[in-house]
């Protein structure tokens, strides 16, 4: 599992809303999607990802400034998810462990954009990046 940085203070930069279940994109791109939340005995929520580099590179590091909103729209924290390597064309699946996040709580999760994008086009990790969710009660956009 990767670990989660907590960086508290930073500011909401835009919001794209994409719909549960959104198409995958066909073009050159990154695909990031909400696929699982799952309670864990110490409180916390394990956030599970699938996330897809369709350029033609690989990315060697992809780390995304993220925000956790509560089930009244309340901003809960501020985050960087690491993502790691992104092959070109293999999809990989990522967890987090948040502490002290109440799954059913969260209602949405807003990508800021890309804190660390290395290995292939500085802006790779934003061009082209479609955002998704299959659990029913959280929006993921950014």
């Amino acid at each position: 599992m990767t670990g989660v940085r907590l960086f508290p203070g930073l500011a909401v930069c835009a919001v794209l809303a994409l719909g549960a279940g959104a198409a995958r994109a066909d073009s050159a791109g990154m695909s990031i999607e909400l696929n699982a939340l799952d309670a864990t005995d110490d409180g916390a929520c394990q956030m599970s990802f699938l996330i897809e580099n369709t350029h033609s590179q690989d990315i060697t590091q992809a780390v995304f400034q993220a925000v956790l909103f509560d089930a009244s729209g309340r901003v809960d924290r501020l985050t960087l998810f690491d993502f790691g390597a992104l092959p070109t064309g293999r999809p990989r699946v990522r967890q987090f462990v948040v502490p002290g996040l109440d799954c059913a709580a969260l209602s949405r999760v807003l990508f800021n954009g890309a804190e660390t994008c290395a290995g292939a086009d500085a802006a790779a990790c934003e061009a082209g990046l479609t955002l998704r969710s299959r659990v029913e009660t959280t929006e993921v956009t950014g």
